[in-house]
C-alpha cells in the first residue's frame, strides 16, 4: 500500500500554465499540481504546522464538511485542533508518524493510522519524530438524533481492516469500512475504495450524498456529470449530491481512494 502525500514547493517558470484543475455546478477536479506552498494556510493553536484545505462549506462547493490535508514538521502539533463545539473528525495519517492523545491515551500512528474523533472528545496532536508527517482531517458538524447516543471515539489503522468486496465484481472492487453503515448513529463515514486494475463502478451512480475522493495510489478515467476525466495518486474529486459518478481504473497498481461521504439523515426541510 502507498499514500500519496503533497510536498508542496513550486514549479519552475518553464512549465506551461494549463492543467486539469476545473470547479463546476455539479463537481470540483484539484489535480495534485495545485497543491503548492503558495496555496496552504497556517492553523491557529497549531506548531510547526501548514494545511491544504480542499474542501470547505462554501458557495458552489462542499456543504456538509471540510477536509484539510495537514503537514506537521517535527516538533510541531496542537494541543487543542478542534475548538468548534459539536464537531466530529476523522484523521488519516499518509506519511511520517502523528501522536494522537485521545482521552487521555496515547496512540502512534503511522502510514495508514485512521482515528474516528467523535463530536466533544479531548484530542491533541504531535510531531515527535524527525520527519514532517502528513494526515487528512476531516470535520463534519454531527447532527444528533433523539434516542441515539453519539458515536465513540476509536483508533485503526487501514491496514487491520479487511476491505469488503461488492457484490458480483470478484473482487475487482472493494471497500474498507471504518464503521457499520447501519450504525445510525453515524451521519458519515470516511472509508477506502480500491479497484483492481481494469477494475470499475458498472454505471453512473446518482445518490443524495455528497463525496471528497483523493486518490491515494494509482490511476483511473473517473465519470464526473457528463464528463470522462483522467485521475492519478494527489487528484482530489469534489462531487456534489446527485453528481453521477462512474470510473475505470487502470494499472499497473491497484487505484484507492480515501471517500468522504454524508449519511444515515433525513433531510431537513425547515
Amino acid at each position: 500500500m502507498s499514500y500519496y502525500t503533497p510536498r508542496g514547493g513550486l514549479p519552475p517558470q518553464t512549465d506551461l500554465l494549463t492543467d486539469r484543475a476545473v470547479v463546476k455546478q455539479a463537481y470540483t477536479f484539484i489535480p495534485k499540481g495545485v497543491l503548492r506552498d503558495i496555496v496552504t494556510s497556517n492553523l491557529p493553536g497549531f506548531e510547526g504546522t501548514r494545511a491544504w484545505i480542499i474542501a470547505r462549506p462554501v458557495a458552489g462547493g462542499a456543504t456538509t464538511f471540510s477536509q484539510l490535508i495537514v503537514e506537521i514538521s517535527p516538533g510541531g502539533g496542537a494541543a487543542r485542533p478542534e475548538v468548534e463545539a459539536g464537531v466530529e473528525g476523522v484523521v488519516f495519517v499518509t506519511t511520517g508518524s502523528l501522536v494522537l492523545t485521545l482521552e487521555g491515551e496515547r496512540h502512534v500512528l503511522e502510514a495508514g493510522g485512521y482515528a474516528f474523533l467523535a463530536p466533544g472528545a479531548e484530542w491533541s496532536l504531535a510531531n515527535e519524530g524527525d520527519e514532517v508527517t502528513g494526515f487528512h482531517w476531516i470535520r463534519k458538524a454531527y447532527e444528533p438524533v433523539d434516542g441515539i447516543a453519539p458515536p465513540a471515539s476509536f483508533v485503526t489503522r487501514d491496514q487491520d481492516v479487511e476491505p469488503v468486496p461488492m457484490p458480483d465484481t470478484d473482487g475487482a472492487w472493494a471497500t474498507t469500512r471504518f464503521t457499520d453503515s447501519s450504525d445510525l448513529a453515524h451521519d458519515m463515514q470516511v472509508n477506502i475504495v480500491t479497484f483492481q486494475p481494469g477494475g470499475s463502478i458498472p454505471f453512473a451512480e446518482t445518490h443524495v450524498m455528497e463525496h471528497g475522493l483523493f486518490v491515494l495510489q494509482g490511476k483511473a478515467v473517473y465519470r464526473l456529470n457528463d464528463d470522462w476525466v483522467e485521475c492519478e495518486a494527489g487528484d482530489y474529486m469534489l462531487l456534489r449530491a446527485f453528481c453521477p459518478q462512474a470510473c475505470y481504473a487502470g494499472g499497473p497498481e491497484p487505484f484507492r481512494y480515501l471517500l468522504y461521504k454524508d449519511m444515515n439523515r433525513q433531510i431537513r426541510l425547515t
